[in-house]
């Protein structure tokens, strides 16, 4: 998880988040949502980062989106990364599934 987050860092990822999924969803332990700047921006983290940790620890992570590169997902077992251009995060809004509170606060409710 470290690893992850260091690299989105060091790639200039924007609003990082870390959900802690255990006892919520069998999907993985950890979901991170992070934004880039543009298309190349993401496929080039999402790149980055699937080389780092296939390299470093030997995890072959699956990839969805790349060629797109407006909103990437990156399943690496125990942690499943998502990065998005801003616009198409707002419109998705992952982080409220699965924050507590935030879609009521959304709502106003």
């Amino acid at each position: 998880m470290a690893r992850i987050l260091s690299s989105l860092d060091d790639d200039k990822a924007e609003e990082v988040v870390q959900i802690d999924l255990r006892g919520k969803s069998a999907i993985g332990d950890f979901m991170v949502i992070a934004s880039g700047r543009s298309t190349r921006q993401v496929a080039a983290m999402a790149e980055k980062l699937t080389d780092r940790l296939k390299q470093e620890y030997g995890i072959i992570s699956k990839v969805e989106g790349k060629d797109t590169g407006d909103w990437v997902l990156i399943d690496t077992g125990d942690v499943i990364v998502h990065i998005f251009r801003p616009e198409v995060r707002e419109f998705y809004q992952l982080e409220k599934m699965w924050v507590p509170g935030a879609a009521s606060a959304a709502t106003g409710n």
